[in-house]
């Protein structure tokens, strides 16, 4: 399983999918361009120092990373979604893919990927924060397919 951020906006949310990925061991993909300067001051202060510890590749592009990515289906998470998350098959092999926080993703991206899921929202909500959405989507995932790390802090 694996987060893939596309052309990420908000530094502090790359940061915090980050950290995400590294306490839950969930590999993460940026799609570059970025909307801000890739440097550690500016993740840092999300990601804290965890960002060390996270599987993470960046591509150039959205074709380098269609060319170079990890195998298995690509579910986008996006507000037009046919399909809830919570009702969604999950596989272990899935790439979770996080638009822009200001845009989404564009209509070739969308339409790349091989399910399309949202979260349920009041009918007066647009949208979650980027990284709330990618943890409640992987939190979901990482249940069904039995992901979760070996939680070493139990009695």
């Amino acid at each position: 399983m694996r987060l893939a951020l596309y052309q990420p906006d908000i530094p502090q949310n790359a940061g915090t999918m980050l950290r995400l990925g590294a306490c839950l061991g969930v590999g993460v993909d940026v799609i570059e361009p970025c909307g801000f300067i890739w440097d550690d001051k500016r993740l840092r202060r999300a990601g804290m120092d965890y960002l060390d510890q996270v599987d993470l590749v960046r591509y150039r592009s959205w074709q380098h990373f269609l060319e170079a990515r990890a195998p298995g289906r690509l579910v986008l998470l996006t507000t037009q979604g046919a399909i809830r998350h919570d009702t969604a098959s999950f596989a272990a092999t899935d790439t979770l893919l996080l638009g822009r926080e200001s845009a989404g993703v564009p209509l070739d991206v969308h339409q790349s990927a091989d399910l399309r899921i949202r979260i349920p929202l009041t009918p007066v909500a647009r949208s979650l924060n980027v990284a709330v959405a990618a943890a409640i989507v992987l939190g979901e995932a990482l249940r069904q397919t039995d992901q979760y790390p070996e939680d070493l802090a139990a009695p």
